[in-house]
């Protein structure tokens, strides 16, 4: 007997296919990574990151104001600041003028709807490269934890209307959102990552920033690789804390733990495809042994299906130009 249900029948053409998908990508979807230099006329291709640069922030107007074109209406910005300006304590992360305080005005100036998402973490700013201060080789959480808040402070001062602390101490979420509110900036939200793995899939973007830890590693306050139950742990205690989305970071190696913590939460999860996600494509893109654009679709889309509500991806403007 032939089966009364055929299930090709939805899968005949492209119009029954689109009509019956399940998640569809847009622009929406997408928080675009950008790395900030100082500098003028700089617009420097990262060489472990083909096709990405670091900008300037006179060429930055022009790349962000590209971005509201294509309905990329989210930025998530990171520096690179010079060695000079580097210490134990991140006393640069908290200067008014410092470079990122620049850049989150330059955007809002630029673009005044672009939702500025800003990297809190102090080893862009460390002289040992580390998220935190530095004691005899150990990363402080608590004394950490204030400098989070000055420097979220900061951010939102400058116009920020998220703040994305990417260092895993503990209990920062609580200290941030206390120091935003006793600023008044009460309407300040807070982007956690609350599921950052210790990955070695971060490698270009340590080399995009100059921030790999000048000793050690990052294990003993990013998360291990083998725990799942841990993640739903921190993310609901960065919930508790005051976090309004929560963030796994890297992607498409933790798409478990983005479903398990979908399942678990009511706010929006974001997912952060890394670096080393990007250049792996890239390279083998190069070599011919895959197609570029299908791959690139086909991980944004598993991303989207795991539960993501915002993915952070160097691919953003590839996709949007694509789906266009």
């Amino acid at each position: 007997m032939f089966p009364l249900r055929r299930n090709r029948r939805l899968r005949t053409n492209e119009t029954i296919r689109s009509i019956v998908r399940e998640n569809v990508i847009s622009p929406d979807d997408f928080l675009v990574p950008l790395f900030i230099v100082e500098g003028y006329g700089v617009k420097e291709e990262i060489a472990s990151m083909p096709n990405y640069y670091r900008y300037s922030l006179d060429l930055l107007e022009n790349e962000v104001k590209e971005l509201w074109q294509l309905g990329l209406k989210a930025v998530l910005l990171f520096v690179k600041v010079p060695d000079n300006l580097k210490d134990n304590k991140g006393t640069e992360a908290i200067n008014p003028n410092g470079l990122m305080q620049r850049a989150i005005k330059l955007v809002k100036n630029v673009c005044p709807d672009m939702l500025v998402m800003t990297d809190v973490a102090l080893d862009p700013y460390s002289s040992y490269g580390h998220d935190g201060i530095v004691e005899n080789g150990i990363i402080l959480n608590d004394e950490t934890s204030a400098v989070l808040g000055q420097m979220s402070a900061s951010h939102a001062n400058a116009g920020a209307d998220f703040v994305a602390p990417s260092d895993m101490m503990d209990g920062r979420i609580l200290t941030i959102r206390e120091a935003l509110d006793q600023e008044n900036f009460i309407n300040t939200g807070i982007m956690s990552y609350s599921a950052k793995y210790a990955s070695a899939f971060y490698g270009p973007f340590r080399d995009a920033l100059d921030s790999a830890p000048g000793f050690g590693d990052k294990k003993t306050y990013q998360m291990d690789p083998a725990n799942r139950l841990e993640a739903i742990k921190e993310t609901q205690m960065d919930i508790d804390e005051g976090a309004d989305i929560v963030m796994v970071k890297p992607g498409l190696a933790y798409l478990d733990i983005v479903r398990d913590i979908k399942n678990e939460v009511e706010i929006p999860v974001a997912v952060y495809q890394v670096s080393g996600e990007y250049a792996m494509l890239k390279a083998a893109a190069e070599k011919g042994w895959l197609d570029h654009d299908a791959v690139m679709l086909e991980q944004i889309m598993a991303i989207k299906r795991a539960g993501a509500n915002i993915i952070a991806s160097y691919f953003a403007k590839d996709v949007v130009k694509l789906i266009g």
